[in-house]
Protein backbone atom coordinates (compact mmCIF):
# COMPACT_ATOMS: atom_id res chain seq x y z
CA UNK A 1 0.00 0.00 0.00
CA UNK A 2 0.96 3.94 -0.62
CA UNK A 3 0.71 7.11 0.40
CA UNK A 4 0.68 10.29 -2.37
CA UNK A 5 2.70 12.77 -0.24
CA UNK A 6 3.10 16.35 -1.74
CA UNK A 7 5.86 18.26 -0.99
CA UNK A 8 6.72 21.83 -1.36
CA UNK A 9 10.14 22.29 -3.26
CA UNK A 10 12.09 25.49 -5.34
CA UNK A 11 12.01 26.06 -8.91
CA UNK A 12 14.88 27.34 -9.21
CA UNK A 13 18.02 29.02 -6.54
CA UNK A 14 16.38 31.74 -5.34
CA UNK A 15 18.11 35.58 -5.16
CA UNK A 16 16.66 38.26 -3.35
CA UNK A 17 13.43 38.04 -1.32
CA UNK A 18 11.76 34.92 -1.83
CA UNK A 19 8.19 34.92 -3.85
CA UNK A 20 5.43 32.40 -3.94
CA UNK A 21 6.33 32.05 -7.82
CA UNK A 22 9.98 30.54 -6.40
CA UNK A 23 7.69 27.38 -5.07
CA UNK A 24 6.20 24.74 -6.35
CA UNK A 25 4.23 21.82 -4.69
CA UNK A 26 5.19 18.57 -6.19
CA UNK A 27 3.88 14.65 -5.81
CA UNK A 28 5.99 11.36 -4.44
CA UNK A 29 4.24 8.14 -3.54
CA UNK A 30 5.35 6.74 -0.76
CA UNK A 31 5.64 2.61 0.74
CA UNK A 32 3.25 1.86 4.04
CA UNK A 33 5.46 -1.06 4.16
CA UNK A 34 8.87 -0.90 5.22
CA UNK A 35 11.93 -2.93 4.89
CA UNK A 36 12.36 -4.65 8.33
CA UNK A 37 15.49 -3.74 10.17
CA UNK A 38 15.74 -0.56 7.75
CA UNK A 39 14.91 1.15 11.06
CA UNK A 40 12.84 3.76 9.08
CA UNK A 41 9.83 5.78 10.66
CA UNK A 42 7.21 6.75 8.14
CA UNK A 43 5.70 10.35 9.54
CA UNK A 44 3.13 12.08 8.39
CA UNK A 45 3.38 16.09 9.36
CA UNK A 46 1.02 18.09 11.11
CA UNK A 47 3.29 21.55 12.04
CA UNK A 48 6.18 23.12 10.14
CA UNK A 49 8.20 25.21 11.19
CA UNK A 50 9.33 28.19 8.64
CA UNK A 51 12.45 30.21 9.32
CA UNK A 52 14.04 32.84 7.61
CA UNK A 53 17.88 30.69 7.55
CA UNK A 54 16.11 28.44 4.71
CA UNK A 55 16.32 31.00 2.48
CA UNK A 56 20.62 30.72 2.48
CA UNK A 57 19.83 27.14 2.07
CA UNK A 58 18.02 27.89 -1.61
CA UNK A 59 20.48 30.12 -2.85
CA UNK A 60 23.26 28.69 -5.61
CA UNK A 61 25.72 29.62 -2.70
CA UNK A 62 25.55 30.69 0.73
CA UNK A 63 28.83 30.00 3.11
CA UNK A 64 26.20 28.67 5.51
CA UNK A 65 25.84 25.71 3.20
CA UNK A 66 29.28 24.80 3.81
CA UNK A 67 29.15 25.34 8.03
CA UNK A 68 26.47 22.99 9.41
CA UNK A 69 24.72 19.91 8.49
CA UNK A 70 21.75 21.79 8.94
CA UNK A 71 22.08 24.45 6.58
CA UNK A 72 22.63 22.49 3.72
CA UNK A 73 22.08 23.68 0.10
CA UNK A 74 18.79 22.62 -0.94
CA UNK A 75 18.52 22.13 -5.12
CA UNK A 76 15.56 22.33 -7.49
CA UNK A 77 12.94 19.65 -6.89
CA UNK A 78 14.25 18.45 -3.98
CA UNK A 79 12.06 18.29 -0.52
CA UNK A 80 13.07 20.81 1.95
CA UNK A 81 13.54 19.55 5.23
CA UNK A 82 12.50 21.31 8.53
CA UNK A 83 11.80 21.04 11.99
CA UNK A 84 8.34 20.02 13.21
CA UNK A 85 5.82 17.71 14.94
CA UNK A 86 4.72 14.58 13.26
CA UNK A 87 2.84 11.26 13.74
CA UNK A 88 4.27 7.64 13.23
CA UNK A 89 2.01 6.03 10.35
CA UNK A 90 4.75 2.90 10.38
CA UNK A 91 7.66 1.95 11.89
CA UNK A 92 10.39 -0.40 11.40
CA UNK A 93 12.10 0.85 14.71
CA UNK A 94 11.98 -0.94 17.64
CA UNK A 95 11.68 2.78 19.09
CA UNK A 96 8.30 3.80 17.19
CA UNK A 97 4.97 1.89 17.03
CA UNK A 98 2.18 3.89 14.98
CA UNK A 99 0.26 7.24 16.38
CA UNK A 100 3.62 8.17 18.26
CA UNK A 101 3.77 11.56 18.61
CA UNK A 102 7.68 12.90 17.36
CA UNK A 103 9.10 16.04 16.86
CA UNK A 104 12.30 17.04 15.08
CA UNK A 105 13.50 17.38 11.82
CA UNK A 106 10.56 16.29 9.27
CA UNK A 107 10.11 18.22 6.02
CA UNK A 108 7.54 21.11 4.10
CA UNK A 109 5.81 17.73 2.67
CA UNK A 110 2.59 15.55 3.74
CA UNK A 111 4.35 12.87 4.72
CA UNK A 112 8.43 12.27 6.03
CA UNK A 113 10.46 9.04 5.74
CA UNK A 114 13.17 9.10 8.36
CA UNK A 115 15.96 6.62 7.74
CA UNK A 116 17.23 4.53 10.25
CA UNK A 117 20.42 6.24 9.91
CA UNK A 118 18.63 9.71 10.81
CA UNK A 119 16.51 8.66 13.60
CA UNK A 120 18.58 10.73 15.92
CA UNK A 121 17.17 13.76 14.32
CA UNK A 122 13.43 12.67 15.94
CA UNK A 123 12.46 11.95 19.64
CA UNK A 124 8.99 10.95 20.70
CA UNK A 125 6.95 13.54 22.37
CA UNK A 126 5.73 12.07 25.57
CA UNK A 127 3.72 14.86 26.94
CA UNK A 128 0.28 16.05 26.20
CA UNK A 129 0.77 19.18 28.35
CA UNK A 130 0.87 22.06 25.90
CA UNK A 131 -0.29 21.99 22.45
CA UNK A 132 1.40 20.67 19.98
CA UNK A 133 2.82 23.63 18.00
CA UNK A 134 4.33 24.68 21.43
CA UNK A 135 7.06 22.21 20.66
CA UNK A 136 7.77 23.64 17.06
CA UNK A 137 7.64 27.52 18.92
CA UNK A 138 8.87 27.85 22.27
CA UNK A 139 9.31 24.34 23.78
CA UNK A 140 11.80 23.84 20.08
CA UNK A 141 14.45 24.90 18.02
CA UNK A 142 13.19 28.53 17.91
CA UNK A 143 12.96 28.90 22.08
CA UNK A 144 16.39 26.73 22.14
CA UNK A 145 18.21 29.53 20.18
CA UNK A 146 16.99 31.96 22.49
CA UNK A 147 17.76 29.89 25.39
CA UNK A 148 21.32 29.07 24.01
CA UNK A 149 22.49 32.56 23.20
CA UNK A 150 21.07 34.09 26.04
CA UNK A 151 22.52 32.36 28.63
CA UNK A 152 25.20 31.52 26.99
CA UNK A 153 26.72 33.27 24.71
CA UNK A 154 24.94 36.87 26.30
CA UNK A 155 25.75 35.49 30.17
CA UNK A 156 23.92 37.90 31.56
CA UNK A 157 23.86 39.14 35.16
CA UNK A 158 20.81 40.16 37.46
CA UNK A 159 20.26 44.18 36.56
CA UNK A 160 22.43 44.46 33.12
CA UNK A 161 20.80 46.03 30.18
CA UNK A 162 19.79 44.02 26.58
CA UNK A 163 18.78 45.21 23.51
CA UNK A 164 16.77 42.85 20.80
CA UNK A 165 16.45 43.45 17.73
CA UNK A 166 13.36 41.69 15.64
CA UNK A 167 12.08 41.29 19.11
CA UNK A 168 8.60 40.28 18.14
CA UNK A 169 9.75 37.40 16.01
CA UNK A 170 9.99 33.91 17.00
CA UNK A 171 13.32 34.02 18.87
CA UNK A 172 13.48 37.73 19.96
CA UNK A 173 10.10 37.50 21.82
CA UNK A 174 11.51 34.52 24.03
CA UNK A 175 15.25 36.39 24.71
CA UNK A 176 13.41 39.40 25.93
CA UNK A 177 11.03 37.10 28.39
CA UNK A 178 13.78 35.11 30.02
CA UNK A 179 15.38 38.29 30.36
CA UNK A 180 12.79 39.76 32.21
CA UNK A 181 12.23 36.78 34.27
CA UNK A 182 16.37 36.87 35.18
CA UNK A 183 16.14 40.63 36.30
CA UNK A 184 17.44 42.59 33.36
CA UNK A 185 15.96 45.86 31.88
CA UNK A 186 14.96 44.75 28.34
CA UNK A 187 14.13 46.97 25.15
CA UNK A 188 13.14 45.79 22.05
CA UNK A 189 12.37 47.04 18.50
CA UNK A 190 10.00 45.74 15.75
CA UNK A 191 8.56 47.32 12.70
CA UNK A 192 4.97 48.26 13.14
CA UNK A 193 2.79 49.80 16.01
CA UNK A 194 0.91 46.58 16.52
CA UNK A 195 4.35 44.54 17.31
CA UNK A 196 5.83 47.72 19.61
CA UNK A 197 2.50 47.48 21.72
CA UNK A 198 2.71 43.63 21.87
CA UNK A 199 6.41 43.90 23.32
CA UNK A 200 5.47 46.06 26.15
CA UNK A 201 1.73 45.52 26.94
CA UNK A 202 1.88 41.89 26.79
CA UNK A 203 5.37 40.27 27.16
CA UNK A 204 6.36 43.02 29.52
CA UNK A 205 9.69 44.69 28.07
CA UNK A 206 10.58 47.61 29.45
CA UNK A 207 10.48 49.97 26.29
CA UNK A 208 10.38 48.86 22.59
CA UNK A 209 10.63 51.68 19.16
CA UNK A 210 9.26 51.25 16.13
CA UNK A 211 12.91 51.36 13.89
CA UNK A 212 11.14 51.76 10.71
CA UNK A 213 10.23 55.40 12.07
CA UNK A 214 13.60 56.17 13.05
CA UNK A 215 15.88 58.09 11.61
CA UNK A 216 18.67 57.56 13.70
CA UNK A 217 19.30 54.86 15.17
CA UNK A 218 22.43 55.80 17.27
CA UNK A 219 20.89 58.44 19.06
CA UNK A 220 17.72 56.36 19.80
CA UNK A 221 19.40 53.60 21.50
CA UNK A 222 22.11 56.32 23.35
CA UNK A 223 17.91 57.85 24.59
CA UNK A 224 16.68 54.18 25.63
CA UNK A 225 20.47 53.35 26.92
CA UNK A 226 21.88 56.43 28.38
CA UNK A 227 24.62 54.42 30.12
CA UNK A 228 25.08 51.88 27.75
CA UNK A 229 24.31 48.49 27.11
CA UNK A 230 25.72 45.56 28.47
CA UNK A 231 23.67 43.02 26.08
CA UNK A 232 22.77 43.22 22.36
CA UNK A 233 20.67 40.11 20.71
CA UNK A 234 20.93 40.24 17.37
CA UNK A 235 18.52 38.99 14.93
CA UNK A 236 19.39 41.48 12.12
CA UNK A 237 23.06 42.54 11.40
CA UNK A 238 23.57 45.63 9.49
CA UNK A 239 22.93 48.58 10.20
CA UNK A 240 21.27 47.75 13.25
CA UNK A 241 24.41 45.87 14.52
CA UNK A 242 26.75 48.97 13.75
CA UNK A 243 24.44 51.03 15.97
CA UNK A 244 24.21 48.90 18.90
CA UNK A 245 27.82 48.10 19.23
CA UNK A 246 28.20 52.22 19.40
CA UNK A 247 26.11 51.99 22.36
CA UNK A 248 27.76 49.24 23.92
CA UNK A 249 29.18 49.14 27.48
CA UNK A 250 32.60 48.26 28.26
CA UNK A 251 33.06 44.25 28.52
CA UNK A 252 29.54 43.92 26.49
CA UNK A 253 28.43 40.85 24.77
CA UNK A 254 26.75 40.28 21.46
CA UNK A 255 24.94 37.54 20.35
CA UNK A 256 24.39 37.45 16.92
CA UNK A 257 21.48 34.74 16.09
CA UNK A 258 20.82 36.21 12.66
CA UNK A 259 21.26 38.78 10.08
CA UNK A 260 18.42 38.75 8.52
CA UNK A 261 18.88 42.11 7.09
CA UNK A 262 21.65 40.89 4.51
CA UNK A 263 19.79 37.30 3.55
CA UNK A 264 17.55 39.24 0.98
CA UNK A 265 20.31 41.83 0.26
CA UNK A 266 24.47 41.35 0.63
CA UNK A 267 24.99 44.73 -0.16
CA UNK A 268 23.73 46.15 2.67
CA UNK A 269 26.23 44.50 4.83
CA UNK A 270 27.44 46.90 7.40
CA UNK A 271 30.25 46.38 10.25
CA UNK A 272 30.63 47.73 13.88
CA UNK A 273 33.28 50.49 14.38
CA UNK A 274 35.98 47.75 15.23
CA UNK A 275 37.89 50.31 17.61
CA UNK A 276 34.62 50.67 19.64
CA UNK A 277 35.13 46.89 19.63
CA UNK A 278 38.74 47.02 20.66
CA UNK A 279 38.80 49.33 23.38
CA UNK A 280 35.29 48.47 24.93
CA UNK A 281 36.29 44.79 25.00
CA UNK A 282 33.38 43.82 23.25
CA UNK A 283 32.43 40.15 22.56
CA UNK A 284 30.70 39.40 19.25
CA UNK A 285 29.47 35.88 19.49
CA UNK A 286 27.65 33.60 17.00
CA UNK A 287 26.13 30.68 17.47
CA UNK A 288 23.39 27.54 16.22
CA UNK A 289 20.62 26.24 18.44
CA UNK A 290 22.67 23.08 17.45
CA UNK A 291 25.45 24.48 20.10
CA UNK A 292 23.17 23.85 22.85
CA UNK A 293 21.85 20.38 22.47
CA UNK A 294 23.32 19.14 25.67
CA UNK A 295 21.31 21.91 27.52
CA UNK A 296 17.43 20.72 26.25
CA UNK A 297 16.20 18.96 28.69
CA UNK A 298 17.21 22.15 30.97
CA UNK A 299 15.73 23.90 28.62
CA UNK A 300 12.70 22.04 28.03
CA UNK A 301 12.45 21.88 32.26
CA UNK A 302 12.87 25.62 32.69
CA UNK A 303 10.78 26.84 29.70
CA UNK A 304 7.53 24.24 30.39
CA UNK A 305 7.41 25.59 34.10
CA UNK A 306 7.87 29.23 32.97
CA UNK A 307 4.94 28.37 30.30
CA UNK A 308 2.54 26.35 32.78
CA UNK A 309 2.99 29.29 35.75
CA UNK A 310 2.24 31.73 33.24
CA UNK A 311 5.43 33.26 33.38
CA UNK A 312 5.93 33.19 29.96
CA UNK A 313 4.16 33.88 27.05
CA UNK A 314 3.77 31.95 23.38
CA UNK A 315 3.09 34.03 20.60
CA UNK A 316 2.57 31.83 17.39
CA UNK A 317 1.83 32.83 14.09
CA UNK A 318 -0.20 29.98 12.28
CA UNK A 319 -1.29 29.14 8.43
CA UNK A 320 -3.38 26.38 7.29
CA UNK A 321 -2.27 23.63 4.73
CA UNK A 322 0.75 22.66 2.53
CA UNK A 323 0.45 25.04 -0.08
CA UNK A 324 0.70 28.12 2.26
CA UNK A 325 4.04 27.56 2.85
CA UNK A 326 5.38 29.29 -0.01
CA UNK A 327 3.10 32.72 1.28
CA UNK A 328 4.12 32.17 4.86
CA UNK A 329 7.86 32.12 4.19
CA UNK A 330 7.64 35.00 1.62
CA UNK A 331 5.66 36.63 4.71
CA UNK A 332 8.84 36.12 6.73
CA UNK A 333 10.66 38.42 5.04
CA UNK A 334 8.35 41.70 4.61
CA UNK A 335 7.86 41.62 8.54
CA UNK A 336 4.34 39.93 8.38
CA UNK A 337 4.84 37.32 11.27
CA UNK A 338 4.62 37.81 14.90
CA UNK A 339 5.90 35.42 17.41
CA UNK A 340 6.90 31.70 15.85
CA UNK A 341 5.94 31.01 11.84
CA UNK A 342 4.02 27.57 11.59
CA UNK A 343 2.16 25.81 9.24
CA UNK A 344 0.26 23.67 10.16
CA UNK A 345 -0.35 20.50 7.40
CA UNK A 346 -2.95 18.18 8.74
CA UNK A 347 -5.06 18.08 12.05
CA UNK A 348 -3.76 14.36 13.19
Amino acid sequence: MEVTSRYVTIKHHITGSPKQSDFEVKTANLFLSLDTGSNDVLVKNLYVSIDPYQLNRMKEYSASQMASEYALAVLPGQAINAYGVGRVIASANPSYIKDDMIVGLIGWEDYTLVRGKDVIMIRKLDSTEFPLSYHVSALGLSGLTAYGGFFNVCKPKKGETLFVSAASGSVGNIVGQYAKLFGCYVVGCAGTKQKVDLLTDKLGFDAAFNYKKTTDLNSTLKRYFPDGIDMYFDNVGGEMLEAAVANMSMFGRVAVCGVISEYTDAKRRAGPNMTEVVYKRITIQGFLASDYMNDFGDFLSTTSDHIQNGRLHVIEDISHNLESIPLAFEGLFAGDNIGKKIVQIADN
